[in-house]
């Protein structure tokens, strides 16, 4: 079985599903996907379908991304909505076809509420941003920092646990994933022109991107512990 790590799709459909055809997702795969499946790509309503229907198949763990975060809040108040929209809520509207974000269907907030804030297994800890060194995961929930906190590779700390960190969030603009041996950042700005989405088998660093265009291409990180 492999633990493949995908970072923030960003309604990028079409570079999501050619990913799935080029890692080759099995059904013994544990996919986890890190957050952002939301605002800024062309159609975020079918990539959380896509989702949807993917965790009827696979075994899928989905995070939930500061983006998630905002569309959630942005029912509450009209400022909540103004700063969503801001951030590229008006392109997640336009893919339902909408105006009213209530008009959302329930069965995709529904899957927003039950992404999960972190995820760990006994090698491993996968959030959405990054993470404060010498903090549990419960304990930082409140905080806000593994949901908002940009990742810088010249600051990062291993976490308490010794376990590597695998997060999304900070687009790499090198278009690769990012590793510091304790720590692999692994957005690499699918919606941006040139952007790339990712997938990371978390054991052997093998990593596979795609891209909206319908391209392919592969990698590896060298997995070496490291400060």
């Amino acid at each position: 079985m492999r633990t493949l790590a995908i970072g923030d799709i960003h309604g990028c459909l079409t570079a999501l599903e050619t990913l799935a055809d080029h890692a080759a997702f099995a059904p013994d795969d544990q996919l986890v996907f890190l957050g952002d499946y939301v605002d800024r790509g062309p159609d975020s309503r079918g990539v959380i379908d896509y989702l949807i229907d993917l965790k009827k198949t696979a075994q899928v763990v989905t995070l939930k991304g500061n983006h998630e975060i905002m569309m959630m809040w942005c029912r509450q108040s009209e400022e909540a909505l103004e700063k969503w929209l801001s951030y590229g809520g008006d392109t997640t509207l336009a893919s339902y076809g909408i105006e009213e974000v209530n008009d959302v269907p329930p069965e995709h907030w529904r899957f927003m509420e039950d992404c999960f804030p972190f995820y760990e297994t006994e090698t491993h800890l996968f959030i959405h941003a990054n993470l404060v060194p010498d903090q549990s995961l419960v304990t930082q929930l409140a905080g806000g920092t593994i949901f908002w906190e940009p990742f810088d590779p010249k600051q990062s700390k291993p976490h308490q646990s010794g376990k590597p960190f695998i997060c999304g969030h900070t687009r790499q603009t090198g278009g690769r994933p990012v590793s510091v041996g304790h720590a692999i950042c692994i957005d690499t700005g699918c919606y941006d022109p040139g952007g790339w989405l990712t997938c990371l088998d978390v054991d052997t660093g093998e990593y596979w991107q795609a891209d909206q265009m319908g391209r392919k291409r592969e990698g590896a990180l060298e997995l070496v512990p490291g400060e």
